[in-house]
């Protein structure tokens, strides 16, 4: 079961999840919009190395605590690094009160009836031991839709509750991640879908399951309510999916008990060449406008 104390911490303390876990063909536009192009690292480690360079400099920065961020996902590649000497997960929670996650998927299916599934994760148990071990608190897994096709989105929720199963009995907590595209037309209608099958099917997790949904931004304002209620759910967390940021903070703020969980609208206006104070200045208040929207 996972620490009473950290649990509590999620299911009723104040902040957003920062979402810090690129990865993959996501990491080199991560470093482009950073300031890093591809002639400044010659091969995967000294990308992964530059990435967690500037990973670093966020989760050391003095705007980056717990007192307006609840947890911060990471990528498996991070979690056998450390900052300031010690493990990023063991320093997110014990230098900064900020409860780590981490990223567990590796990746996407090839779309099939308008969704895609995640990728079989190779020793999932043995992944959830590592990362039981070193201190991490939850886990995040994503699938995608991308047409509101019955068949695909039970298919991507019964997975998700199955890898949840997995990371339950392994004493995490699961972020379901069954991400909606903001680009199709019919993503309200997906979102009814999704819904649906989620309440549907979330009663088929153990009796004392509890798991946070992380979801795109819906069409209409309040429309995940029911999961926001439902006895099976820690959190419901919302992706930014491509808005803006502040048009993310606007949508966010009109979901009450919605709370954030932002990747590139986070991180957007940070810069290797900035100053530490203008690193700092511009952090902050990224922070902030994602906290307030966080509060309702």
């Amino acid at each position: 079961m996972p620490d009473a104390a950290q649990l509590a911490r999620f299911e009723k303390g104040r902040g957003f999840i920062a979402a810090l876990d690129q990865s993959g063909g996501s990491t080199p536009d991560a470093l482009r919009r950073y300031g890093v192009d591809e002639s400044q690292y010659r091969d995967e480690e000294e990308m992964l190395e530059r990435i967690h360079a500037a990973r670093s400099r966020v989760l050391t920065s003095s705007a980056f605590t717990g007192d307006r961020i609840l947890g911060a996902i990471l990528f498996d590649g991070t979690l056998d690094r450390t900052v300031d000497g010690i493990g990023v997960a063991a320093y997110l929670w014990k230098v900064k009160g900020i409860l780590p996650f981490l990223k567990i998927d590796h990746g996407l299916d090839d779309p099939r009836d308008g969704v895609q599934t995640m990728r079989e994760i190779n020793d999932l148990d043995g992944l959830l031991a590592h990362a039981a071990d070193r201190g991490v608190f939850g886990t995040k897994e994503r699938s995608l839709v991308h047409a509101a096709d019955p068949i695909g989105i039970a298919r991507v929720v019964a997975q998700q509750i199955q890898v949840a199963e997995h990371v339950l009995a392994a004493g995490l907590v699961p972020i379901l991640e069954p991400e909606i595209d903001i680009r199709i037309p019919d993503k309200q209608r997906a979102e009814e879908l999704l819904k649906a099958q989620l309440l549907a099917q979330l009663d088929a997790l153990p009796e004392a399951g509890r798991v946070a949904v992380k979801l795109t931004l819906p069409s209409v304002d309040g429309f995940y309510g029911e999961l926001v209620d439902h006895p099976r759910v820690a959190r419901v967390v919302a992706l930014s999916g491509g808005y803006g940021r502040d048009e993310a903070n606007a949508r966010l703020a009109r979901n009450p008990g919605v709370i954030a969980s932002f990747s590139r609208a986070l991180l957007d206006g940070l810069a290797v060449s900035q100053s530490d104070d203008e690193f700092t200045r511009t952090l902050d208040a990224s922070i902030e406008s994602i906290a307030r929207a966080s509060r309702t």
